[in-house]
């Protein structure tokens, strides 16, 4: 058992802002030529502005209901709701609508998804006891907007005791996330374009050249992606990431697919002054994880890497986790993108399968796909990449295997689970992850990924 080490104190990065009293939310928006724009044009990029939600005057039912409407906030990209305590679930609808910073035009109500207490580190690791973890609505990127209204509706569930009144959890709070601009960002990264970025790379802080450092067996420092190999090359870095070839190779061809192209932290703009400083490990990895983010699926591919920025700040600053919680994101153009700092060739405990993060690896699909299809693209980069991550470790994407339960609403912890290799969110634990249109594609995920280890 890997064990975490003492964690930084948490770092505040919102930006406090505080609501007078109660107050009713209006169906309607406040008209775009009566609100009070921020005095400052000028942003800094990179932001988290938390907002305390108050009571309103529109309960019914027993139902309590709590939100807020806010015409003068800083631009944001991202939102989402937080409370206190990680282990109370939110019962109930959590409804937003913004406007457009472009436009001043105001969106449609949308549903935020509640139910995002199934990621997170397993109940024993030291990111779970920390004590500054809360509890979470998946974040939602909503483009850049300025004005902001939500309204947090609780439900009666079939364990409440009759007559009782619905409850919400205490400490509602909405954070707007700003992704920020970083220069280092590209969806379009080259490997030619790695040299003059990596010669640059000795001014960085200490915190991007460790988590650069990282990948050093696969890229040059600072590089904005690992580029992909043939077979060939991908067999002979595994050689020398095992520390030596079989002599005369008589263990015969490994079995591991191409390495993919990955964008790298730096690649997709991380700011890694926010993570903790240390990289934290298990043993091996024996299994997969897909997972869907539940952050919508109105971005581009060229907006992908401030989604990511969005959803690491989100994790890091409004959660409380150590870092991103995924290992792996791909988007709707099927690029990959490293995640949880620490080596994309390393067994990196993550914090995305709650009660399964040892020996395993998350890999998130950026998008919401309960009802909507995964593009190909996608699925097709998820086979490519556990093709070769799972063939590191020797694990075939088409077998079973047994991971030890940490805790969980399916599985008693220190229960042995027998697993698919490449599992879905839901498989081990009971939660609506990674939406049933792109659990149903994982069997082509899984078939191609032992075809690209030549199984």
């Amino acid at each position: 058992m890997f064990k975490i080490g003492d964690m930084r104190g948490f770092i505040a990065s919102s930006i406090g802002v505080t609501c007078a009293a109660a107050l009713a939310l209006p169906l309607t928006p406040p008209a775009a030529a009566t609100v009070a724009r921020p005095s400052a044009e000028v942003l800094v990029p990179g932001s988290t502005q938390s907002l305390p939600l108050a009571p309103l005057n529109r309960a019914v039912g027993g139902s309590a209901e709590q939100g807020l409407s806010r015409g003068d906030v800083h631009r944001f990209s991202m939102l989402g709701v937080v409370w206190d305590d990680p282990d109370t679930h939110l019962d109930g609808r959590v409804e937003v609508r913004v406007r457009a910073a472009a436009s001043g035009t105001w969106s449609g109500w949308q549903d935020v998804e509640t139910h995002y207490g199934d990621d997170g580190a397993d109940p024993d690791a030291a990111e779970r006891a920390a004590g500054r973890v809360r509890g979470a609505t998946a974040p939602l990127w909503v483009g850049e907007s300025d004005g902001v209204q939500v309204r947090v509706r609780s439900e009666r569930t079939r364990a409440a005791a009759p007559g009782a009144a619905a409850a919400l959890p205490s400490g509602l709070r909405l954070e707007l996330v700003d992704p920020g601009a970083a220069g280092t960002a590209t969806a379009g990264a080259t490997a030619a374009g790695n040299g003059p970025r990596a010669a640059r790379f000795g001014a960085e802080t200490p915190e991007a050249v460790a988590s650069a450092a990282a990948n050093a067996d696969l890229a040059p420092l600072g590089a904005l992606e690992i580029p992909e190999l043939d077979r060939a090359r991908t067999e002979q870095e595994l050689y020398a990431l095992r520390g030596a070839e079989p002599a005369g190779r008589q263990s015969g061809k490994p079995r591991i697919g191409p390495r993919p192209r990955i964008v790298t932290r730096r690649g997709w703009g991380a700011d890694e002054k926010l993570r903790e400083k240390k990289f934290v490990y298990t043993r091996k990895v024996k299994a997969a994880f897909v997972h869907h983010t539940a952050t919508g699926n109105g971005y581009r591919c060229s907006q992908a890497p401030s989604v990511i920025r969005g959803i690491y700040r989100y994790h890091v600053k409004s959660m409380g986790w150590r870092d991103i919680g995924y290992n792996f994101l791909v988007d709707k153009c099927g690029r990959i993108y490293e995640g949880r700092a620490g080596g994309v060739a390393k067994a990196v405990l993550g914090a995305h399968t709650l009660g399964f993060n040892t020996d395993s690896m998350g890999v998130a699909v950026i998008g919401t796909f309960g009802s909507s299809r995964p593009p190909t693209a996608s699925v097709t980069a998820v086979a490519r990449l556990t093709a070769w991550k799972l063939g590191i470790y020797g694990a075939n994407p088409r077998g079973k295997t047994y991971l030890k339960s940490g805790g969980g609403n399916l599985y008693r912890k220190g229960k042995n689970v027998r697993l698919n290799v490449i599992s879905g969110h839901r498989d081990g634990f009971s939660t609506a992850c990674p939406g049933w249109q792109l659990y149903r594609k994982l069997g082509t995920a899984r078939s191609n990924a032992a075809r690209y280890q030549g199984r």
